[in-house]
């Protein structure tokens, strides 16, 4: 039978006990700050990396614009009255690279108020025609879209529709209508642009609206989405070949006021 001995430390392990175990400790703080201060920094460089793609994106995008631009330019030059359209296409063009540039400086401030949108629409729809004369389309607005009020940046608001409608103009011919209306959820609505032309996109806003068939025209889409974004919205682009185009423009409920007249 083993007989049990008993331990019994002695004064000095106790001391090194004392200053062992706090060693440990400081140790082991010093440890998870470094992992954490790595993990940071990893999440830091990929989201600079995000940011680097998408400028690079829109530079592209903004280089296909100017290309088309060009174009349309020099099969004017015969005429002897000013291509008034594609200069204000390339003022468009300039206005939303400054937006480009400006949220590269820092979030987007929005300066919001009450916003009419059967006058916004109005603005916007005026702004398209200039770029396109002398082409026309058929606007089809649903009677209560005329009476909706949103409370947000009228500026903003105004360009990322301006943008919208561009695109579907740019893929319809001349006499066909563009519809639009308005769709409603639970916690959100949604302002619906819709055509019956091409179904096609030039470029990709980016993966997260490249899912699901869904297709961007350029730079003034990728502006449009990041004023959306901004409103706490999205846009949303569903095109399909030979069938048309749907455009969401969608918005938290809270940005709805109360319809005028109601």
């Amino acid at each position: 039978m083993h007989a049990l001995i008993a331990f019994s430390p002695g004064p000095w392990t106790l001391a090194a006990l004392a200053l062992l175990v706090p060693l440990l400790a400081a140790m082991s703080a010093l440890v998870w700050r470094s992992e954490r201060a790595r993990r940071s920094a990893e999440a830091r460089a990929a989201e600079l990396d995000s940011e680097v793609a998408a400028q690079t994106r829109h530079l592209h995008l903004c280089a296909q614009e100017l290309h088309g631009m060009g174009l349309a330019l020099l099969g004017q030059a015969a005429q002897p009255a000013a291509p008034e359209g594609s200069g204000r296409a390339l003022l468009c063009l300039a206005a939303d690279l400054q937006d480009v540039a400006a949220r590269g400086a820092g979030p987007r401030v929005l300066r919001p108020e009450r916003v009419d949108f059967a006058s916004l629409l109005e603005s916007a729809i005026d702004q398209v025609a200039v770029a396109l004369a002398p082409g026309q389309r058929e606007w089809s607005v649903a009677p209560e879209l005329r009476q909706l009020g949103l409370w947000g940046d009228k500026r903003a608001l105004r360009g990322a529709l301006a943008q919208v409608l561009t695109r579907a103009v740019r893929h319809t011919r001349e006499g066909d209508v563009i519809a639009l209306r308005l769709c409603r959820a639970e916690d959100s609505f949604a302002i619906l642009v819709e055509d019956e032309g091409a179904g096609l996109g030039a470029g990709d806003l980016g993966p997260a609206l490249a899912q699901g068939g869904t297709r961007g025209l350029g730079l003034g889409l990728a502006v449009a989405r990041q004023l959306m974004q901004a409103h706490e919205g999205e846009l949303t682009i569903e095109a399909l070949r030979g069938v048309g185009a749907r455009a969401w423009m969608t918005l938290p409920r809270s940005r709805m006021l109360e319809l005028s007249g109601s």
